[in-house]
């Protein structure tokens, strides 16, 4: 647990996190009204203890270049308690950051609502929720750095709303404070639940980092959550590589489908890991759902591929010892995949999704936690969002745990992926009753990139070279980036018909034009 007596003061963190000599504060005075002599006494000394006059100080500063707005909570304050006056100094920094097109850092640490102001204090929670939420919908950044300790409503509002939330390391976190807990109870609470490093461990924050790294990491994260035009741009000037890089071969040239799920399948065959270390930058990894659920089968970042600014989410491999079964994908996975695409579609990013999968989940837990029904929210999400997508196809694609992620503006093929209803194994187990035809299934099926390509399933496929060449890695940033950059620059109504309308016309005539 954070030492409480070493505790960072408000002012000092935001000055931590600023450019030297950029914070300009916006507090307007707040005045003593309360008839109450007691508080009005721990009023005053608050104030004398704190020199400040609430329990939050808002305004503006530089983060790496970047002007950003600023709220934070100062603990010794009425342990940052939140009273009206406090409340009503958030809600107009938000709505200030909103009207002025700022992105939004917030450094909560808070025991909650201010118990000596009563109910109309337990209520401005309700506005501040209001006046973030105003603030994502303008399509603006909301950080969140959780401070010890960050508890009741504070946690319960503006502390649980980030597009991205990090956690000072060993802070107290937790809805119900542990002394009001054994006072309702007359037990302790549990410990090491309600710690920042608990809470990373089960996707409720995206990291636990000292307050000393958290300009790099916000600066990081908002050089891709901020992205315009000059993003675009910059995708458009690295461009789309030279045709040869994309270009496909001969359909009777193409490999044997067996060829490429055994490669699809080798145990070094590069992921979405090794894609992102080799064809991006900036690179910020999310955990999880940020609602308590962690799947190791699904990445979720935020980065520049080929130089345009993106969410990208994807199928891990890890490092799973048999590659035909891979990382399953369970509904908590396809949950952290809808909360990137909500990002996507918040801040009007590109959404890229890398497709490597041998599967979903197979499992009572899968069912039970509504497997079926994520795959169709999957779906129904990416076939109507309004933000640019594409559809990186990196290796195997079996079932609906591949379908899920695959709806797209463009899909990107490596030559050597491949797509099909289940795992080749399972088809022929269907059909034939044994295993031992999968491959001659899978020809039939039209699983191979070249035959998605001929179908319309596919735009372009990216050629591999030597399994050892990783090389391709890079090509393929290069034809994402552009692509990506091309995507953006269209009108959002036309693109997202041409989507619903290349869906919709599969099978019907037979294949869809690029």
């Amino acid at each position: 647990m954070t030492d409480t007596g070493k505790r960072t003061s408000a002012l000092d963190l935001v000055l931590a996190v600023v450019d030297p000599g950029s914070w300009r504060c916006w507090d307007e005075p707040v005045a003593l009204t309360t008839d109450d002599p007691d508080y009005r006494a721990d009023l005053l000394a608050a104030r004398e203890r704190t020199g400040l006059d609430e329990s939050v100080i808002t305004g503006e500063g530089r983060v790496h270049g970047r002007r950003v707005a600023l709220v934070a909570c100062e603990f010794r304050f009425l342990a940052g308690s939140i009273g009206v006056d406090a409340g009503e100094r958030l809600v107009r920094a938000v709505e200030r950051a909103t009207a002025e097109g700022l992105p939004l850092l917030a450094a909560p640490a808070s025991g909650g609502t201010r118990m000596q102001e009563g109910t109309i204090a337990f209520l401005q929670m309700v506005k501040v929720a209001g006046a973030i939420t105003d603030h994502k919908e303008a399509g603006l950044p909301y950080l969140v750095y959780l401070r010890h300790p960050t508890t009741g409503g504070v946690l319960a509002s503006w502390g649980s709303l980030g597009h991205l939330t990090a956690a000072e390391p060993g802070a107290l976190i937790g809805f119900l404070g542990p002394r009001v807990h054994e006072a309702l109870y007359g037990e302790e609470f549990p410990p090491g639940v309600q710690v920042a490093e608990n809470l990373l461990a089960n996707g409720l924050v995206d990291a636990v980092l000292p307050a000393g790294r958290l300009a790099e990491v916000a600066a990081r994260a908002l050089s891709v959550l901020c992205a315009d035009g000059d993003a675009a741009a910059a995708g458009e000037r690295e461009g789309a590589p030279p045709a040869e890089d994309a270009a496909p071969v001969a359909y009777e040239d193409a490999p044997p489908v067996e060829e490429s799920i055994r490669r699809s399948r080798r145990p070094d065959r590069p992921g979405v890991r090794e894609f992102l270390r080799a064809a991006a930058t900036d690179v910020t990894l999310l955990s999880g759902t940020g609602a308590g659920e962690r799947d190791p089968g699904l990445l979720l970042a935020l980065a520049r591929v080929g130089g345009t600014a993106c969410v990208v989410l994807g199928h891990d491999r890890g490092s799973h010892p048999d590659p035909a079964a891979g990382q399953a994908l369970g509904p908590a996975g396809l949950r952290a995949a809808r909360r990137g695409m909500r990002i996507a579609a918040e801040l009007g990013l590109p959404l890229l999704t890398v497709v490597d999968t041998a599967g979903a989940a197979l499992s009572r837990e899968a069912e039970e936690g509504g497997l079926a029904g994520e795959i169709a929210r999957c779906l129904a999400d990416l076939v109507n969002l309004p933000a640019p997508t594409l559809c990186l196809l990196l290796g195997q694609g079996a079932g609906g745990a591949a379908l899920a992620l695959l709806p797209a503006d463009r899909v990107v093929a490596a030559r050597h992926a491949w797509l099909s209803p289940l795992p080749p194994e399972g088809a022929s187990a269907i059909l034939h009753r044994t295993t031992d035809r999968a491959y001659e299934i899978a020809a039939r099926q039209g699983v191979r990139s070249a035959d998605l390509l001929a179908n319309g399933i596919v735009d372009r496929i990216v050629e591999e070279g030597q399994p050892e060449d990783r090389d391709f890695l890079m090509v393929l940033g290069r034809v994402i980036g552009g692509d990506m950059a091309a995507l953006t620059a269209r009108d959002q109504r036309e693109r997202r018909a041409a989507r619903r309308s290349r869906y919709r016309r599969l099978g019907g005539t037979g294949v869809v034009q690029p």
